[in-house]
């Protein structure tokens, strides 16, 4: 992925806000960003490894970097994370929805949900929401949001989808949360009508990246294997984040889903507007804050 000349320091006095920005797709896209000039925050869940890279950005030629250590699979640590970023901003041009994973047997969040789901679904739900005062208020922001074709294999079952008591985890678990990805970008540009906040979300292909590290045995390393002999490479991957949230052709485009900078189909149950309302209400009533 490569910018032109004439692109240099045009994102000067944009803010981006970034989850999983410190490997793979999210990190390709930060160096572009960077290098363009933006004021930056990237959550990251390691510290030292997410420090490591906010120098990387700002060497590429960032304006500035602040970093946010939360495990995002923890609700109180997004909203911590939030409300840290709205400590010290003003504004939100851009957040990128990016930090995901894929957990091969069945795990529970620190809140006692399906990990995938938690790290995959909730996540953007929480920070999104948490945030949405600052995009609002910020002409012309964007929330990006990584899907991907899995979304086709996704089922939304709201008696299981939270903690999965039927067993079903690892590879559906992530095709039901990139479903998940997509209805939630669908009814979150259905509640910004009437504002100058726009939300999309993408499939950036098989890309070769650390996805599915975090697992072990012979299905990790199949993932692996495949990966590298027809994966893209993160660059690659990345170019379609970087278009939504920074094109000046995607800004007034808003609740489709993406590949290679071009509105793709899904499968038309990513479609059904009633299933977007009611995953939106179920998620809102399974993160809401204790009283």
């Amino acid at each position: 992925m490569r910018y032109t000349r004439a692109m240099d320091k045009d994102l000067a006095g944009k803010v981006f806000l970034i989850t999983g920005g410190t490997e793979g797709i999210g990190k390709a896209a930060s160096l572009e960003i960077a290098a363009r000039g933006a004021t930056m925050t990237i959550i990251g869940r390691n510290a030292e490894k997410t420090e490591r890279v906010a120098t990387e950005l700002r060497a590429a030629g960032a304006q500035r970097v602040d970093v946010i250590i939360a495990d995002m699979s923890k609700i109180a640590d997004v909203r911590a994370a939030a409300a840290k970023f709205k400590a010290s901003h003003d504004r939100l041009d851009v957040l990128i929805n990016n930090a995901g994973a894929v957990f091969l047997t069945k795990q529970l969040s620190p809140d006692g949900l399906e990990m995938t789901f938690a790290l995959n679904h909730l996540a953007y739900f929480v920070l999104t929401n948490a945030v949405l005062d600052l995009l609002k208020k910020t002409p012309g922001s964007r929330v990006v949001s990584t899907s991907s074709g899995a979304h086709a294999g996704g089922r939304i079952d709201f008696d299981d989808i939270a903690k999965c008591p039927s067993g079903r985890t690892g590879f559906n678990a992530y095709c039901d949360s990139k479903l998940a990805n997509v209805l939630f970008t669908r009814e979150l540009a259905k509640r910004l009508e009437g504002t100058k906040t726009t939300a999309n979300c993408y499939h950036p292909g098989f890309v070769e990246t650390g996805f599915g590290k975090n697992n072990k045995g012979f299905l990790a390393g199949a993932i692996a294997f495949t990966a590298s002999l027809f994966a893209r490479t993160p660059e690659k991957g990345a170019e379609t984040l970087v278009w939504l949230a920074t094109s000046p052709d995607a800004a007034s485009m808003t609740g489709e889903y993406f590949m290679d900078k071009k509105v793709k189909k899904t499968k038309a149950i990513a479609y059904d507007k009633a299933l977007a309302t009611k995953l939106w209400k179920f998620t809102e009533e399974l993160t809401a804050a204790p009283n």
